[in-house]
């Protein structure tokens, strides 16, 4: 039974931080949108041996001295060489291994928490809330380097909280990053609740929710400094900011953009700067000190032609942020460049003018990766600078631009 992974969370690990040498290990988990709700589970992921190459500055006439170009690549099949020549290609695996957790109904969202990673909580189109405890199936792929899938079995296993007081269901959902446990669910109706841990295993739901949009809550993030600060973003078009400390309504909020706005990242690198995306395709860069003069905006891309489905800063670039879109393209950008004209005359010289970009295209896009069809959902890798996983309609890519200079392996440049 084929089944879509719309959503998925990469799962920190022990495996150390900063890492720049391939191969590369990945854990991650996600949820389906199969066609039957009893055909879903939530897929407990580890992807390992991840090698990659480094393309050449100018694509090369032929590729019949690259024998891994025939294996599976991240990106079209008829692209070859022609426009890859700033990408690590990164999707030669030989090994990936899973393990299936049973949950009835479409996973909407699924977000693992960053202190402790195996404690995961999934959105269902049911309209419950779950909270799963995950670690024997991470400790027992962290063990094994057995080939391929785990057969086909799935897990039977109980959640350790399962929410049912949201009145529709939903996709908003955030972990704190500054307070273990704490967690925030929006829904599809207009409410927001905030969820605060007793123990490492329980945790007490507020039956009264958070309510200051007046329409579906799409997307949710907490402060990645301050304990009691979240933002939400609704298909009303604005952008709310929350202060659990008094009450249950904004302590602002403010018109963001003209469409629908589905998703919102907050920069932890640069507080004061929060990324979103909208319906329109369109996506904007707000900076919070500017609040109390009426107009945070501070850039406003129309790069995208359909909707934004995914936006998340880099957790270690201040300025660069990644962007998919249903128009089939996840973009990249560096929000710290501008137009160079004799850099652009330099490479062109280098290139002999075989690589020409167009006239339109804004100063800071860094990177177009192309392929995948239908995208739904990015994430940079915390722990491996310059990777990002993202998935669609036809499965998962891993990549790992080479113009994003911390990518760049340290024997390299």
């Amino acid at each position: 039974n084929w089944v879509i992974f719309d959503s998925f969370d990469i799962v920190r690990d022990s495996l150390g931080s900063d890492r720049k040498d391939f191969p590369h290990t990945v854990y991650f988990v996600a949820g389906t949108q199969a066609e039957k709700a009893s055909w879903n589970s939530i897929g407990v992921f580890k992807v390992s041996n991840i090698s990659g190459k480094r393309r050449e500055l100018v694509p090369k006439k032929s590729s019949e001295d690259d024998p891994d170009m025939d294996g599976e690549s991240s990106d079209s099949d008829d692209s070859e060489d022609e426009e890859e020549d700033l990408l690590y290609i990164v999707p030669f695996f030989s090994l990936e291994q899973l393990r299936k957790v049973a949950h009835h109904g479409s996973v909407n969202r699924i977000r693992a928490m960053g202190q402790n990673p195996h404690i995961c909580a999934s959105w269902a189109d049911s309209g419950h809330v779950q909270v799963w405890d995950f670690s024997s199936h991470l400790n027992a792929l962290a063990e094994s380097e057995t080939e391929g899938i785990q057969g086909n079995s799935v897990f039977n296993q109980a959640p350790l909280v399962n929410f049912r007081g949201h009145k529709d269901e939903g996709y908003a959902i955030d972990w704190s990053p500054v307070v273990v446990g704490r967690l925030a669910t929006g829904d599809c109706k207009n409410c927001i609740h905030l969820w605060e841990p007793t123990s490492d295993s329980t945790w007490n739901v507020d039956p009264t929710p958070f309510i200051g949009h007046s329409a579906s809550v799409e997307d949710l993030q907490w402060s990645p400094t301050e304990p009691h600060a979240f933002v939400s973003c609704s298909v009303d078009g604005t952008i709310a900011i929350w202060d659990i400390r008094i009450g249950k309504s904004p302590a602002a909020s403010f018109k963001a953009h003209d469409a629908d706005v589905n998703v919102i990242s907050w920069n932890r690198q640069a507080s004061c700067m929060l990324a979103s995306g909208s319906d329109d395709g369109t996506f904007s860069i707000h900076d919070f000190r500017l609040l109390k003069d009426g107009n945070t905006v501070v850039a406003h891309f129309k790069y995208h032609k359909y909707p934004v489905t995914s936006i998340e800063w880099s957790p270690h670039e201040a300025s660069t942020l990644a962007v998919s879109s249903s128009d089939n393209q996840l973009t990249i950008w560096d929000l710290s460049l501008e137009k160079d004209e004799e850099e652009e005359a330099e490479f062109k010289a280098q290139t002999k003018e075989l690589v020409n970009a167009p006239q339109d295209l804004p100063p800071q896009l860094l990177f177009v990766h192309q392929g995948q069809k239908d995208l739904k959902e990015l994430h940079w890798h915390a722990q491996i600078p310059g990777m990002i996983v993202s998935t669609a309609a036809d499965g998962f890519n891993i990549l790992m631009p080479s113009n994003i200079q911390s990518t760049l392996p340290s024997n390299g440049s």
